[in-house]
């Protein structure tokens, strides 16, 4: 039998366009903390803030994109989020004190919450359901792609003249670049306003109009992972100074990715055919033991085949768990579902840095990481309980 067409035009733009989106994340999120740090003299938790706040800007953006992709579309939202992300991403520049950077930097996040919600479900239809793993686990790939060029290019522009305006130009291109992109695509997706309103009668609280009850259990698990993983993302830089392994920190990222791309396609087909706990019960394991090599790293080598461990752990978790949300919801809810998945998990990323900002002083970055290591073991009981111990069932019962 023939497989169903996975690589089509539209779902070759639409991850271009989540891979542009994504660049810019990933490359402003390395380097604020510093940014902050050394044009507005903050403490790290207020660094930790400014870094981790475009996070939770995200979260409502997800939030609310969610529940009105139900209503307008998924091209509509999308539209919106690319036009308020590339606004805000050109005031940056115009950001002349620490308050008006964090108020620019969530309204930013705003934008690409619903950005990231609008490709998101936009792959979600087009993927065949035979193929769900493998698609998302493709489309994925554009965010960890993304993962390894913004921070390796950010870290490399802040140690060069002028570094920060730079990325802030540099930005803003970027930003403008996705609109023209998009204005070259056609798609025709269905809006389920009808079924939105007749979901669950009983559910009478208005949570559950901006939350898929189906994907929380396994939002909730990103949740966790997204914290314990947020404290590489906003302190690598601190962390590699006070170790004096800058050099190996740069390449952290890309190591990352490679394995993470490298084992992404092997994952997604497995997954499609054995279902998630194949992958999420390992994955828990390595990145568990990654974030402890990390945490004790005293040479570069260390450091490199820690961001080994962490990339094929966490790289290939998230991608099998958005797929587990998209999975166990039907398809007039994808967009709540994704929604509800990156909501959770972006809220443990935006969180994270601010918490885990005020441990670094009394007890070191070393400290930190062991403490996410020992979280992602934690994780392993929780999945089972919430979804692991169900997934067969829910995964054969969604197809």
């Amino acid at each position: 039998m023939e497989k169903e067409s996975l690589w089509t035009k539209e779902f070759l733009i639409i991850s271009l366009i989540s891979f542009l989106s994504m660049l810019i994340f990933y490359l402003s999120i390395v380097c604020m903390a510093p940014y902050t740090t050394t044009e507005f003299n903050a403490s790290a938790s207020t660094a930790g803030l400014a870094s981790g706040i475009f996070v939770l800007g995200s979260l409502c953006g997800r939030l609310g994109a969610g529940r009105q992709i139900g209503i307008v579309g998924a091209n509509k939202i999308l539209w919106i989020g690319l036009i308020i992300f590339a606004i805000t991403t050109a005031l940056y520049i115009a950001a002349f004190s620490l308050e008006l950077l964090i108020i620019n930097r969530f309204v930013q996040g705003l934008g690409v919450g619903i950005v990231a919600t609008g490709t998101g479900t936009i792959v979600a239809h087009l993927v065949p359901k035979s193929r769900k793993g493998e698609g998302i686990g493709y489309f994925s790939l554009s965010i960890i792609l993304a993962m390894a060029i913004g921070p390796f290019v950010g870290i490399m522009l802040m140690n060069v003249k002028n570094g920060f305006d730079i990325i802030f130009i540099l930005n803003t291109i970027i930003a403008v670049l996705c609109i023209i992109i998009y204005a070259f695509v056609k798609l025709n997706l269905p809006i389920s306003k009808q079924e939105s309103e007749e979901k669950e009668p009983e559910q009478k609280s208005w949570i559950w109009k901006f939350i898929e009850r189906k994907s929380l259990p396994i939002a909730f698990i990103a949740l966790l992972v997204g914290f314990g993983y947020s404290g590489i993302m906003s302190f690598i830089s601190f962390y590699a100074l006070e170790i004096n392994l800058v050099t190996a920190a740069s390449y952290f990222h890309l190591v990352y990715a490679i394995v993470a791309m490298l084992s992404r396609p092997v994952t997604g087909k497995l997954f499609d055919v054995k279902g998630g706990n194949m992958i999420v019960y390992p994955c828990l394991i390595v990145l568990a033991l990654g974030m402890l090599l990390f945490s004790q790293a005293t040479a570069g080598w260390m450091l490199l085949l820690a961001a080994g461990f962490i990339g094929l752990g966490h790289g290939n978790f998230n991608s099998i768990a958005q797929t587990i949300a998209v999975k166990v919801t039907e398809p007039q809810y994808f967009g709540l579902a994704t929604s509800t998945f990156f909501t959770l998990m972006n809220f443990g990323f935006g969180v994270g840095p601010y918490i885990l900002g005020f441990f670094v002083s009394t007890y070191g970055y070393r400290s930190i990481y062991v403490s996410s290591a020992i979280l992602f073991v934690i994780c392993i009981p929780i999945y089972h309980l919430l979804h692991g111990r169900r997934d067969k069932e829910l995964l054969q019962s969604s197809d």
